[in-house]
């Protein structure tokens, strides 16, 4: 299973890569695994700010839909496009062709609350 240490995590298990005042959110190996197939994904917040922590969205596997929650607050610019005809990306690249968002962050001091990699190594791991 791969933890990149680039990223920063969440309990929920969603990653994000900070690249300047943009930010791109997905949800971790672990988490795919543990979902098993996805089918499809709902994100209807694309345009809307969102606090830390509210969902924007739901992801759908063969088994159970699961709701998805930010890492930071932001503003949803856009979708992974690609997801839309391939939601299976999601499983085979979790953490590069299968980013979910992309935000605009509104406080980048939310991401030292955030989980580091050997954290979320240990949290993934109890």
């Amino acid at each position: 299973m791969k933890i990149p240490s680039n990223l920063k995590y969440t309990k929920d298990h969603e990653w994000i890569r900070v690249e300047g005042a943009f930010a791109f959110i997905g949800i971790t190996d672990f988490a795919q695994g543990e979902l098993g197939d996805i089918v499809y994904l709902e994100i209807e917040t694309v345009g809307e700010t969102l606090g830390k922590e509210e969902v924007f969205g739901t992801i759908e596997a063969v088994k159970t839909v699961s709701d998805l929650f930010m890492p930071v607050s932001g503003e949803i610019l856009e979708m992974n496009q690609a997801l839309a005809d391939a939601a299976e990306l999601v499983n085979s690249d979790p953490y590069d062709k299968g980013w979910l968002v992309k935000i605009r962050m509104s406080d980048a001091a939310e991401l030292d609350e955030l989980l580091t990699a050997d954290e979320y190594k240990a949290l993934i791991s109890e």
